[in-house]
C-alpha cells in the first residue's frame, strides 16, 4: 500500500486518541503518522523485511501500553502510538501485493517476512498493489476520521487534502514510475547496478 495511505492509518489512530484524550491530540497525531511509515524507511534495503515486524511489533507494544498505563507521560504515549503505527503496517502488508516492480502482475508470493515463524508471508491483494484505485479509495475513507478531528486547524486541513493530492498523483503515475525506474536501473554502471535491488532488474 502506499506510503500516504499508511500515513493516514496513523492519523486515524490519532483522531481516535485525540477524541477520548484531546490533550495528547500534538503528540499523538506525530508518533502515531511517524510510526505508520516508519516500516518503510527499508525500501531499499531488504523492504519488508528489516524494518517489517508483523508480530514483534506487538510483543513491544504490549509492554508500552503497560508502562503508558501505568505512568502517562507524553514520552510513554509517544513511544506506545509510534508502535502501534509501525505494528499495523506490518500487518497491512501482507494484505496488499507482493513484493515486486509490477505487483499488478501477480508473480510475487512474498508480502511481509514473518521474522517470529522464519517466513514470507503470501499477498492476499485485497489492495492489489501500491497506488491500484482500491488503495486511494483506503486512503480516502481513512482520511476521514482525520478530517473530522484535526480538520478545523487550516494547517492540518491542508496537509490532510495533500496527502490526499499526493495519493492521487501516485495512483495515475504508478504503473509508468515502474516502467521508468526499470529503465534507469538497467542504464546504471555495473558497479553501481548491484547495489540496486533484484526487483528493479527483473524483466517485464
Amino acid at each position: 500500500m502506499m506510503a500516504t495511505t499508511h500515513a493516514l492509518v496513523g492519523a486515524a489512530i490519532a483522531a481516535a486518541v485525540a477524541t477520548a484524550l484531546p490533550e495528547t491530540a500534538p503528540i499523538a497525531l506525530a508518533a502515531a503518522v511517524v510510526g505508520s511509515v516508519f516500516p518503510d524507511l527499508d525500501l531499499y534495503a531488504g523492504h519488508r523485511r528489516t524494518l517489517h515486524y508483523p508480530a514483534y511489533y506487538w510483543v513491544v507494544l504490549a509492554a508500552a501500553l503497560v508502562v503508558a498505563a501505568l505512568s502517562p507521560s507524553p514520552l510513554a504515549v509517544a513511544a506506545a502510538l509510534f508502535l502501534l503505527g509501525a505494528a499495523v503496517h506490518s500487518v497491512m502488508d501482507a494484505f496488499g501485493g507482493g513484493l515486486e516492480l509490477r505487483p499488478w502482475e501477480g508473480n510475487s508470493e512474498r508480502a511481509v517476512y514473518d521474522h517470529l515463524n522464519g517466513r514470507w508471508l503470501a499477498p492476499k491483494r485485497w489492495v492489489p498493489y501500491d497506488g491500484a484505485p482500491e488503495d486511494l479509495l483506503l486512503a480516502g475513507l481513512l482520511s476521514a476520521p482525520a478530517f473530522l478531528v484535526f480538520g478545523d486547524d487550516p494547517l492540518l486541513g491542508a496537509g490532510l487534502v495533500g496527502v490526499l493530492a499526493v495519493s492521487t498523483a501516485w495512483v495515475v503515475l504508478r504503473r509508468r514510475v515502474a516502467t521508468v525506474s526499470e529503465r534507469l536501473a538497467a542504464a546504471l554502471p555495473a558497479g553501481i547496478r548491484a547495489y540496486v535491488p533484484d526487483r528493479f532488474l527483473a524483466a517485464r
